[in-house]
């Protein structure tokens, strides 16, 4: 497998990461998880504009070349090089470098792509509902940087290991106040009375792609949507949960705790607006 570090394509054993990286010792970054398909990367400006959006509040000063179009060659070459560019899992991660914690050698934001084979099934909706539930042992704040992708990912690689324990598929994290923030590697949405609800980004989720795109999508079809506050008792008494991200489009939720869902408006939402994109590509 090969990898691209700043710019260079390399062999994944050949890779060297500093022990003085800031990324390494204190989550210094961000970084995008991508799609490819037919050597395209699905939603590129979506990607691209909260990368830099991203990098400019994390202080990152960004050189003239490093634009969307720059990366995106870069992404691409390296998918090709791995023969992943048919349909593939990209990994584009951003950090600041060198440097103790009020040191840093600079602000140049160095980067490393990675791709990964996709199976087409993650095309799809899947057939077999999700099963989750609430995690309680750690909270998403609710801040300035809680929207960023960032490279400190503690709390959902907690989550995500309680889940694995617990035979779940995912897990859902609260925010300071107990309201619903977003699930480890998704945002969440929810159906009641006929309404499209997904908790705002000032709430502590992730500002996702697939989320932005598929609440544009709607709003411009009349479908009745809120970004709002989600309280726990809510999610429980939905008519219908999915959750969503760039790799898996939509999926649906069967069972939170001992509460069943169903499928149908996620159905209908995945044939409508992810189906097309997917075959467009």
């Amino acid at each position: 497998m090969y990898l691209n570090q700043n710019g260079r394509i390399i062999k994944e054993e050949k890779a060297i990461i500093s022990p003085n990286n800031r990324s390494f010792r204190y989550g210094d970054g961000c970084f995008e998880t991508m799609k490819v398909i037919d050597n395209s990367i699905l939603l590129a400006d979506y990607h691209f504009e909260r990368l830099f959006a991203s990098l400019q509040l994390l202080q990152f000063d960004v050189p003239k070349y490093l634009t969307a179009d720059y990366l995106q060659h870069q992404i691409l070459e390296v998918a090709k090089k791995n023969y992943h560019n048919k349909l593939a899992r990209v990994r584009l991660t951003v950090y600041r470098g060198n440097g103790g914690l009020y040191d840093p050698e600079n602000h140049f934001p160095n980067y490393l792509i990675q791709t990964w084979d996709l199976n087409p099934a993650n095309n799809l909706l899947n057939e077999n509902g999700l099963v989750v539930d609430v995690f309680r042992d750690a909270i998403k704040v609710c801040d300035t940087y809680s929207h960023v992708k960032s490279n400190n990912y503690l709390c959902y690689v907690m989550a995500a290991l309680w889940a694995k324990k617990h035979h779940l598929n995912d897990a859902i994290l609260l925010n300071p106040y107990n309201r619903i923030a977003d699930a480890t590697i998704a945002n969440i949405f929810i159906i009641t009375n006929g309404i499209v609800k997904t908790p705002s980004v000032s709430e502590g989720c992730v500002s996702g792609v697939m989320r932005r795109y598929l609440l544009t999508k709607m709003r411009a079809e009349n479908i009745p949507v809120e970004e709002t506050k989600i309280a726990v008792e809510e999610l429980l008494q939905a008519s219908e949960i999915f959750l969503t991200n760039g790799i898996y489009g939509i999926r649906w939720v069967k069972q939170i705790c001992n509460n069943n869902y169903t499928n149908t408006a996620s159905s209908m939402l995945y044939k409508q607006f992810i189906k097309p994109i997917l075959q467009h590509k």
